[in-house]
This record gives C-alpha cells, structure tokens and sequence, in this order.
C-alpha cells in the first residue's frame, strides 16, 4: 500500500518580515530569495555589523522598494519594541547570532549575550 502523492503545498506568503542578522552570509542569501519569491513582502534588516555582517552582501537588493536595513542589536529591547510596533511583522526570521566557534573560547560571553539573552530578549 502506497500513499497518495501530495499536492505541493503553495508558500506562505507575509506582508512584513523581521529578518535578523540579515547581512551575514545566510541572512543576504535568505532576504535576496525572498524579495524574488515574494517581492511584495516588506523586509526589514535588523544587523549589528559585527564580523560577519557585511551590507555588501545585500547591495543588490539596497534600493529595493520593499527592504529597511536597521542597524542595531538583537539585546536592545527598546529598538525592538519600536521595530514591532511600527511594522507589524507577520513573521520573523530569526539568524543572527555568533557564529565562529574559535571566538566563542576567546569571548564566550559574547555568544551568550547575543545567542542566548539576545533570543530571550528577541521573544
């Protein structure tokens, strides 16, 4: 007995996004498909810039009419409540994080305060 193939379910569509850490490698991949895929989604870039983020990686994307870069923290509650309150996101995508595990025994407290109270905060 074999189950029945299955239509593809159609992508869920967003009208705003909060995509975080969107100028690292994975994050510009993420907002580049979706802005092809879903060109009248609003997205908004939350990035701090550290070490792996670099708007190079979205500067294909910088004039399009539906993309906000903010630059800012994960961990600031403030922006965040601002960001949330003046968009109305539907979804977000949550990337951003420390991510090279050889800075992490250097500064292990950075990964704690971005990966960890920074999601907390996030939530």
């Amino acid at each position: 007995m074999t189950a029945a193939p299955r239509e593809p379910e159609s992508p869920r569509t967003f009208e705003s996004l909060l995509i975080t850490g969107g100028a690292g490698f994975i994050g510009s991949h993420v907002i580049r498909r979706l802005l092809q895929t879903q060109p009248n989604t609003r997205i908004v870039n939350l990035d701090a810039l550290t070490y792996a983020g670099n708007l190079a990686n979205l500067a294909d994307v910088e004039g399009h009419a539906n993309y906000t870069f903010v630059k800012g923290s994960i961990q600031d509650a403030v922006l965040l409540d601002e960001l949330f309150a003046n968009h109305a996101f539907d979804g977000v995508i949550h990337l951003a994080a420390e991510s090279h595990v050889d800075r992490s025994i250097t500064n292990p407290l950075a990964f704690l305060e971005t990966n960890i109270l920074g999601t907390a905060t996030l939530l």
